[in-house]
């Protein structure tokens, strides 16, 4: 109840501002007329009669005074907030129709939007015609998805979303479903939207159809959220869902690849940091749902403009990220890259057993970086030099890193010094002096049972040389 409302209900004032009806006082019998006689008059009034006192004043009530005070202050705001925005603006133009048109298909009328994009068609720096370059046992490695090896990218699905909220469950619908798919090396952008709750099936069996046509799903954490609320919306609506695809989730590829930047991996943050494409009065994830509840009471279609466009530039974000990555990872650590990136791809490679390709890429990372992407470059680096046998180009990275390696840095790589000084290069004295460093790195008893066991050995090889040394030499011959 808003305070004009309290007011009026408190001052006893009705509806539309006028005073409320008080009750009628019920009707008084008539007196009956006294019979005087003419000539007796009634007596006058005595002059001593005291006046008849005044009723008690009402005090007013505090809480009306206090809301009277509260509207008086709101007032004052207000016309102080008109004053600061000067003059109204020119009125906006008439909005226009829905962007999307209705289509008859066999399945019943489905609103689309399309759009074909040419070939040459690039988002911020990335041609979106790269995705199609893409080797399937590149993409297998980078996405630690062996089985998406023998896909075929040529005919790759985008499918991206947008819903009536993130819960997820029964009552999440996806009210726009985004599809791209090459023709050629054409993008053509195809959104089915659903004009009106409870008429999803139409719309779902185009989705199936086009599913049926195609080799894989590309999404940005579709695996997570897109695909299995479909998949729920087939259920519901009793439609037959369509055979699963091999699926490629790239928000799982651009985790580990980009987890140095430290930005997080928005997909809007990687289309700025990644490919450079800014987006101009984009809409806000977090409106679309009130924005599409607003055209289903009415409001005017062209409100939606903006999430489509939203959608769109999702799926041309989709293709144009798969082929940089891609791209990046078949080079192996190209000049100019960013060491943060660089080691990211050592890891993902070392994670994918192509240890060439991750020994390149930690090397690039730690010329690139002298600081602690460089110390981590370095220590990688190191095990894979351990991992083919070369122990002295192992432990020179290792020395190499603590040379850069500030606090609790250097620990990890003393330890990794003391296990290779002491198993593979035998060098005892040294595997002691690092272990008395890397206590941090492995806790105080694992520590204490490192030391005193090259302590051991220690002194047990130097009794044994000094036996050997004091020992008189053998005899030969009689």
């Amino acid at each position: 109840m808003d305070l004009k409302r309290k007011l009026a209900r408190l001052g006893g004032i009705g509806p539309g501002g006028k005073p409320a009806a008080k009750p009628s006082p019920a009707p008084e019998a008539p007196e009956p007329e006294a019979s005087v006689s003419p000539a007796v008059e009634a007596p006058a009034a005595s002059p001593e009669a005291p006046p008849t006192p005044e009723p008690p004043r009402k005090e007013p009530d505090p809480r009306i005074v206090a809301l009277r005070r509260m509207l008086g202050d709101w007032a004052e705001r207000q016309e102080a907030a008109v004053a600061r925005r000067g003059p109204s603006a020119a009125p906006r133009p008439r909005p226009g129709p829905l962007p999307a048109q209705p289509r008859t298909t066999p399945h019943g009328v489905v609103h689309v939007a399309e759009r074909l994009l040419p070939p040459d068609h690039q988002h911020g720096s990335a041609p979106l015609a790269e995705a199609l370059d893409v080797e399937a046992p590149l993409v297998a490695s980078l996405a630690l998805q062996p089985g998406l090896a023998g896909v075929d990218f040529q005919r790759m699905l985008f499918l991206d979303t947008e819903t009536t909220g993130l819960a997820g469950g029964t009552g999440t619908v996806p009210f726009l479903v985004g599809l791209a798919w090459f023709e050629g090396r054409s993008l053509r952008v195809h959104q089915l939207f659903l004009s009106r709750l409870g008429e999803e099936t139409p719309m779902l069996r185009v989705l199936a159809e086009r599913m049926a046509e195609s080799s894989c799903l590309v999404t940005f954490n579709g695996k997570s959220f897109d695909w299995p609320l479909l998949r729920t919306r087939f259920v519901l609506n009793r439609v037959p869902p369509p055979a699963e695809l091999p699926h490629l989730d790239l928000l799982h590829c651009a985790r580990r690849v980009f987890k140095y930047r430290g930005s997080g991996t928005r997909l809007v943050h990687l289309e700025e940091q990644v490919l450079g494409y800014h987006r101009v009065d984009d809409v806000d994830g977090s409106l679309i749902p009130d924005l599409y509840f607003r055209f289903l009471r009415g409001s005017d279609g062209s409100d939606l403009t903006p999430v489509l466009e939203h959608n769109a530039n999702d799926l041309l974000l989709l293709a144009a990220l798969l082929g940089v990555l891609v791209r990046r990872f078949r080079a192996s650590g190209a000049e100019g890259e960013d060491p943060r990136d660089l080691l990211g791809f050592a890891g993902v490679a070392l994670r994918a057993r192509d240890y060439e390709r991750a020994h390149a890429f930690a090397r690039a990372a730690a010329a690139g970086d002298p600081g602690a992407v460089g110390v981590e470059a370095l220590a990688l680096a190191s095990r894979l030099s351990r991992r083919v046998g070369d122990d002295q180009t192992a432990a020179a990275n290792l020395h190499k890193a603590l040379a850069s390696a500030r606090g609790e840095k250097a620990a990890p790589l003393h330890l990794s010094l003391a296990k290779l000084y002491e198993h593979d290069l035998k060098d005892l004295p040294r595997a002691l002096q690092h272990a008395r460093l890397a206590a941090s790195a492995e806790g105080a008893d694992a520590s204490r049972r490192r030391i005193e066991r090259l302590e051991r050995k220690l002194s047990r090889v130097t009794r044994e040389y000094t036996l050997d040394f004091g020992a008189p030499p053998s005899r030969t011959g009689p």
